[in-house]
């Protein structure tokens, strides 16, 4: 299921509480290629949920992205309700998620198997899913645009 439009302000917190009810991680994305920094903004909001931090990996590939000649920090987190408030309140889009301000590409696992899948600097994502009651949810978070 891929989404036209990049899901704001209502919308983006409804998406953030369905994916935070459906998955039990989440990723987020420190590229280190081109000169890329993250903001002091970003690494506070790193800081905020390091609590629920499981791995950090450096990798050249995560769900959607696969970069040549770089490596990545890419941060594996538990779901829970104080991620999820900090989350829902550090952007207003899923496409805000984009160094330097914050860490990139905010995308979610649900036993294992990527489901919210987000490329935000090429504002690029989709929902993986084939139950009918999750596109059911995600539709109608979506005529909210």
């Amino acid at each position: 299921m891929f989404l036209v439009s990049n899901p704001l302000n209502s919308a983006y917190k409804d998406l953030m509480d369905l994916a935070f009810d459906l998955c039990d991680e989440f990723i987020l994305v420190v590229r280190k290629d081109g000169g890329l920094y993250l903001s002091e903004n970003g690494m506070n909001v790193l800081n905020l949920i390091s609590h629920s931090l499981i791995v950090v990996e450096e990798d050249y590939k995560w769900p959607g992205t696969e970069i040549i000649g770089a490596v990545a920090l890419v941060y594996h987190y538990k779901t829970n309700e104080l991620t999820k408030k900090i989350i829902k309140e550090s952007a207003n889009s899923l496409h805000d998620w984009v160094q330097p301000n914050l860490p990139e590409d905010l995308c979610f696992i649900k036993k294992g198997v990527p489901w919210l899948i987000n490329t935000s600097h090429e504002q690029e994502t989709y929902i993986n899913t084939e139950d009918s009651e999750e596109i059911y949810k995600v539709s109608s978070i979506l005529t909210l645009l």
